[in-house]
């Protein structure tokens, strides 16, 4: 049994007790460079810059994890070595500063002063930690209505879309469902037979016992303004009039539900302070960002290139290379001119804030930070980068990835395949006599079909597979870690429930149907490859009659039956 997940105050205070544990050693070594550094006026000015570095970390640490003391010693020492000319003074208050530093750290460690310490920064104000979001994109939809006639097909096309439907026949077992089990949405008829509480009354008793806005969308017979007026003051997100056309209200329960952002935002975090890099990740970790830390210069480079971070958290003082610099290298590589960089700096000169800004950062934040400032700058630019990343990736009628997008995300997940070994099967799918339907029915219609695949394809799979519109009603999907049989059963399964999706051109209904040609990795061991078979596969397909899903693996199976 693993053991329970630490707090992140527990976590907090494990690491001001590693950083004191480690202090001793530190201070020895900077008072051995300090009497080195007397010696000669060369290894003065060799040794000064790693000391000063050593004071200015040393403050910024000390006083984001709650040792003001040790700060104020480390702050004076910084000083001393940037402004007293007269190098004995200097030399006289750097080794009492270093043995003050000293003092307080055997009183920390024996006198308890650690745990008084600790104590003090326990009132301090953390972001608050969201709820998690649900980790399936399907959803948990309560369908009250008392009129059979309907409810059926409501049903069946919710369940199409991937979504966990319940049915409820009254207002008072819907009321008392909600209470056990709060749905992601609802969908409430508004009027109910004498005697039963109307659809409107209830959401709004709801939201004011739980105190929470229940998402719903209002079924009504009536179009008029005072019952589009009841339900808006009900908190209702959307209404629709009877008889309802399935597919609209499909449309709106998916962008009803659908989060704002499926993946955690990704901060790198460049300091050479461990103890520094550690406590502005468990921040961000506490609010739900995925954070990786990078301890040195050298390794921030192939660190992006793993990563893939949202936004960087980048120290301005560090060994080798300063933040300015390794902002600027950042800077001179094309695919990295747009990502958010902020500097976290005990440096409080606005000059050298400036100076330092130079390189094109978006912000500077002085350590100690406060928490929730500092999640709150680093969620508002990272989030305004995945936005201008997805106008450039993504296809602009679907929100599927565009076909440039695909197919590097494809490359890059059979590279990370061949390393660890991984199968993963491509699914090539062509909507059938997609030109009739343009012709017949108008392009309005024909993009609605677009519209509607897209979404039950990002409804149906994971967060995990590749999706993307290949161009005009070609879609590519790429299952992770997925047999070709299990591709096949997937597969299937989506093209026979899209097959019972009812679409409209005015009055008009109609279905379309797809076909599907399958291809497998490492069999076909590139992107090409992988694709060109699956192509063969789909163009297989639809010369036997279309609407059905073809494997390369039968075409290789035919091609040796030939030889």
């Amino acid at each position: 049994m693993s053991p329970p997940a630490l707090s992140l105050h527990e976590k907090l205070n494990q690491l001001r007790q590693r950083f004191i544990n480690q202090l001793p050693a530190r201070l020895e070594k900077t008072t051995e460079q300090w009497q080195l550094s007397l010696k000669s006026s060369e290894a003065e000015s060799r040794l000064a810059p790693d000391l000063h570095r050593f004071f200015h970390s040393l403050k910024g640490t000390g006083r984001s994890l709650g040792f003001e003391r040790i700060a104020l010693f480390a702050e004076q020492a910084e000083e001393a070595l940037t402004t007293d000319p007269q190098r004995a003074d200097i030399d006289t208050r750097i080794v009492n500063l270093l043995n003050q530093l000293k003092d307080e750290l055997v009183y920390l460690q024996t006198h308890q002063g650690q745990q008084a310490a600790m104590a003090g920064l326990n009132s301090v104000e953390f972001p608050h930690q969201p709820e998690q979001k649900r980790s399936k994109r399907q959803r948990l939809i309560y369908l009250c209505d008392d009129e059979p006639e309907h409810i059926n097909s409501l049903m069946h096309h919710l369940r199409c879309f991937g979504h966990e439907v319940v049915h409820f026949a009254t207002t008072e077992s819907f009321f008392n469902a909600v209470l056990t089990r709060r749905p992601d949405a609802v969908i409430m008829d508004v009027q109910f037979p004498h005697g039963q509480t109307a659809g409107t009354e209830t959401l709004t008793s709801l939201n004011k016992l739980t105190g929470e806005q229940l998402p719903s969308i209002v079924l009504s017979g009536h179009g008029d303004f005072h019952s589009r007026l009841s339900a808006v003051r009900a908190g209702c997100d959307g209404y629709f009039t009877k008889p309802v056309k399935p597919l609209d209200l499909m449309l709106a329960i998916d962008e009803l539900t659908s989060p704002i952002s499926e993946e955690p935002l990704r901060i790198l975090i460049v300091d050479d302070e461990s103890e520094a890099a550690e406590y502005h990740a468990l921040l961000l970790e506490e609010a739900g960002m995925v954070v990786q830390q990078v301890y040195h210069p050298n390794d921030a480079l192939s660190a992006l290139e793993r990563f893939c971070p949202d936004l960087m958290l980048v120290d301005v003082y560090m060994p080798v290379c300063s933040g300015e610099e390794l902002a600027t290298i950042i800077r001179q590589q094309p695919e990295h001119v747009g990502l958010p960089i902020i500097y976290l700096s005990s440096e409080t000169d606005s000059q050298k804030q400036m100076s330092a800004m130079t390189a094109g950062v978006e912000a500077f934040i002085t350590k100690p930070v406060i928490p929730a400032e500092l999640v709150s700058a680093v969620h508002l630019r990272a989030e305004r980068l995945r936005l201008l990343r997805s106008l450039m990736t993504q296809d602009s009628m679907t929100g599927l990835y565009n076909h440039s997008t695909t197919t590097d995300l494809i490359n890059k997940a059979l590279i990370q395949a061949h390393r660890n070994g991984r199968q993963h099967a491509m699914a090539m799918i062509d909507i059938d006599h997609f030109k009739e339907v343009n012709d017949t029915y108008g392009h309005l219609a024909g993009d609605q079909v677009i519209i509607t695949l897209a979404r039950l394809l990002k409804t149906r799979f994971r967060l995990s597979d590749i999706i993307g519109r290949y161009g005009g009603e070609e879609f590519v999907v790429l299952l992770k870690d997925v047999s070709t049989e299990q591709a096949v059963k997937l597969m299937d399964n989506l093209r026979n429930d899209f097959g019972q999706v009812d679409f409209y051109a005015g009055e008009v209904s109609f279905r379309c149907t797809f076909s599907v040609g399958i291809s497998d990795f490492p069999a076909h061991p590139s992107t090409q490859s992988l694709r060109l078979a699956a192509d063969q596969a789909l163009y297989r397909a639809k010369r036997q009659g279309r609407n059905q899903v073809t494997t390369s693996q039968e075409l290789d199976h035919d091609a040796s039956a030939c030889e």
